[in-house]
């Protein structure tokens, strides 16, 4: 077992209501320490803590796991209490614990049914009511009605900037994206209503439950375009086919979709570029040259 510091035992206590009698450390998380808690009542919770964290992250991750949850497609971990930080005080986010199962024999159809099911959801406007961020890195949510300009001025322009300040990203690459903004209207393909979206959805993100269901995790939530979670579910692998003929028997493409797909990539892979530079930006410029 692991010893909590006394000033987050205490925050747990008034936040929870009841006191925390153990903790035990888990792996696999890259940006917050993880801890599987032993409550006073005899519940288990899951623990995310962050002494570096921004004021803003763990209320705006508890925002988005309830925004998603709201939707009630997919099992999303219910949040139970959260801290932002403020004035010294340790920040934190306690949530449902997920305890790891085996999938069922049809797994991939109802992983890809509650997509369809969470994207069908919708929103009013693209974009969300508040910023967050995407791994460790802002995420800027500001709402619009166009979804390409959102797409530009939300997600591609600001990563783009990030990428060009730090050196990152060269005026080759910044020539092609202004070429890419002109044609993006008509590359985005046909209009659609706004999506609610997972925002960060890798293998990593997705969980087997209990009862060996699909469970999402860690969201970069936002509306926006539908086929962006799914194109993100192809760039690292993790998915298998059966998830995504599901998702099309369930709320079939727009045709064209498989074209799109690079594009739609495109913001990844620069959120990868400023996190951790290297080749990244190489497989950007290869996406690009599809398009321009």
């Amino acid at each position: 077992m692991t010893s909590l510091s006394a000033a987050l035992s205490e925050a747990l206590r008034r936040a929870l209501g009841e006191e925390v009698q153990g903790a035990r450390r888990l792996s696999g998380g890259d940006i917050n320490e993880a801890f599987e808690l032993s409550l006073s009542s005899g519940a288990r919770v899951f623990l995310k803590t962050n002494a570096q964290a921004s004021v803003r992250m763990f209320p705006a991750e508890a925002h988005g796991l309830e925004w998603l949850r709201a939707a009630g497609a997919l099992r999303i971990p219910r949040v139970l209490a959260v801290s932002a930080g403020h004035e010294g005080e340790p920040s934190f986010l306690v949530l449902e614990l997920l305890t790891p199962g085996r999938q069922v024999r049809n797994f991939d159809e109802r992983l890809g049914h509650g997509l369809s099911e969470l994207h069908r959801f919708g929103a009013a406007r693209f974009g969300l009511e508040r910023d967050n961020f995407i791994g460790s890195l802002p995420q800027r949510n500001r709402e619009h009605d166009s979804w390409a300009e959102f797409f530009w001025h939300e997600r591609l322009a600001p990563q783009l900037q990030r990428a060009i300040e730090s050196g990152r990203a060269g005026a080759a690459l910044q020539g092609s994206f202004e070429r890419l903004r002109a044609r993006l209207p008509e590359l985005l393909g046909p209009s659609e209503p706004p999506a609610r979206l997972h925002g960060d959805l890798w293998g990593g993100n997705l969980h087997v439950d209990e009862q060996g269901a699909p469970c999402l995790i860690d969201p970069a939530a936002y509306a926006g375009h539908r086929e962006v979670d799914l194109a993100m579910m192809r760039l690292f692998g993790g998915f298998g086919e059966r998830v995504f003929r599901a998702y099309e028997e369930a709320y079939p493409l727009a045709p064209g979709h498989a074209e799109r797909t690079a594009l739609y990539q495109l913001y990844p892979l620069l959120v990868h570029v400023n996190l951790f530079g290297g080749t990244y930006a190489e497989s950007v410029a290869r996406s690009l040259a599809r398009y321009v």
